[in-house]
């Protein structure tokens, strides 16, 4: 056996260094690196003991789906793919007290009268647990509940007599195994820990959820092989002082990627919501320049929300770019294209950009409406009440097609929006032609100039009547 020596690894990103450093080179962290023992390493290759032959099979092959245990909270359902799979890993993260620990407790309160169903927490007290399933309503659930954090214990409970049907670790950040020297938390920690559960998770065939601390940056802490180990990773989007919250599906063995599921945090805990485009366009008021509706497809769910836009005079030499919600580099070539394509001069303005509601959009379709909020913004011209943009903007300003344009027609005329620009371009195959002759009258637009010759008509016939 090679003797072990010590090793300095990243507690960000995992990176693995010979000597300590104060400035991680992968991920750009400081003082995040530590030193670790290494593990023991076998110097020699397989030894002469034959293996066992693996069955080799075809991709063509008929297999049953796996079972499902739902929930019966409807939008946990969704982002998981159907329900919880038997013997699966999943990973829950998000910004502390956004609501982890209480969307996992109502889960398995609800699957209690199912199985047995158990919640292991290693930063709070079983009183405290308690507490919050009285404040919930949930302190008559058949819950079993543990306050541990050494793995060894854990295991053994677990793996002694009747496998349970669901197993909650929150968090897998305060877990420790006492064969690794090194502090609970770090990298070496996290994976061992992770790993040891995962592999009872399979053997014994019960559903695992680990709760994931995360970063500055919104990343779940510790290296990244700890979302490849686990067959899905739901991230926690929203603000903690905002009602609505977001569970994103951003990794799904056994279901859609990029899901996601609303809820709104009430003293009743976190209640899924049925019709989330209502509910993000409840508070819009009409009639007020900067605003603009986009019809976005988040997962396989056509969804509606508020951009806002307010571009100001800059008061010093430097504009400002604030972004919430949105990709900044993006904005950032919305508005050169804007400015080089148009002629239109807003690289002078400090420029703030709003997805009302605390949604994150990542899909490229957003950049019409953006611009039609900008340019309602720079010229005073408020948006149809009635109207929903969505489409993308190339660099050389031709406005391209977009993907499920009639999804996105159909829940725009479900919530009474009568018109949408829409790019003149479809994709093949799809329907856009049909939907547009339907109770939404679309106006295809080919270019960022066909955009901005809207406001100006509409400045001009706004000229007009002041006359």
């Amino acid at each position: 056996m090679a003797k072990a020596s010590a090793r300095f690894v990243c507690q960000q990103c995992g990176s693995v260094y010979v000597r300590w450093a104060g400035k991680c080179d992968n991920c750009g962290a400081w003082n995040a690196i530590v030193e670790e023992a290494a593990p023991d390493t076998v110097p020699k290759g397989l030894s002469g003991k034959p293996g066992r032959r693996i069955e080799l099979v075809g991709l063509e092959g008929a297999a049953p789906p796996p079972p499902r245990l739902v929930t019966g909270i409807e939008e946990l359902d969704r982002v998981s793919g159907g329900g919880l799979v038997p013997g699966s890993a999943i990973l829950v993260g998000g910004d502390p007290g956004i609501g982890k620990s209480t969307l996992l407790l109502q889960a398995v309160a609800a699957l209690a009268s199912l199985g047995e169903c158990v919640y292991i927490s290693g930063e709070e007290a079983v009183d405290q647990v308690r507490l919050r399933a009285r404040r919930l309503g949930l302190n008559a659930a058949p819950v079993q509940l543990a306050s541990a954090t050494n793995l060894r214990d854990i295991v053994a409970s677990l793996d002694a007599g009747a496998a349970p049907m669901v197993v909650v670790i929150d968090s897998i950040q305060t877990m420790y195994l006492d064969a690794l020297d090194s502090a609970p938390g770090t990298v070496a920690q996290v994976r061992s820990c992770a790993a040891e559960l995962i592999r009872l998770a399979k053997r014994r065939g019960f559903v695992l959820l680990l709760v994931g601390h995360v970063t500055k940056d919104g990343q779940i802490a510790g290296p990244r092989v700890l979302e490849h180990m686990v067959d899905a990773t739901l991230y926690f989007e929203g603000e903690r002082g905002h009602p609505f919250r977001i569970l994103r599906a951003v990794k799904n063995r056994f279901g859609a990627t990029d899901e996601i599921g609303v809820f709104e945090m009430t003293d009743r805990g976190l209640e899924g919501v049925a019709n989330p485009s209502a509910l993000f366009l409840a508070e819009r008021r009409g009639n007020i320049s900067g605003s603009c509706v986009f019809a976005g497809i988040e997962g396989t769910r056509p969804m509606l929300v508020e951009i806002q836009a307010l571009v100001s005079p800059s008061a010093g030499g430097q504009p400002r770019r604030a972004v919430i919600g949105w990709d900044s580099n993006r904005l950032a070539m919305v508005l050169a294209v804007l400015d080089t394509r148009c002629g239109l001069a807003l690289g002078g303005n400090d420029v703030y950009l709003n997805v009302a509601g605390g949604l994150r959009i990542a899909e490229p379709a957003a950049d019409l409406a953006v611009a039609a909020a900008l340019l309602s913004s720079a010229s005073d011209i408020p948006v149809a009440a009635n109207r929903v943009v969505f489409g993308e903007i190339g660099l050389s300003g031709e406005i391209r097609a977009v993907g499920q344009a009639e999804a996105r027609l159909k829940e725009a005329a479900k919530l009474g929006f009568t018109e949408a620009l829409v790019p003149a371009v479809h994709r093949p195959g799809a329907k856009g032609k049909a939907a547009a002759d339907g109770p939404i009258s679309a106006q295809r637009l080919g270019h960022v100039q066909d955009l901005t010759a809207l406001f100006r008509k509409a400045n001009t016939s706004t000229s007009d009547l002041k006359r």
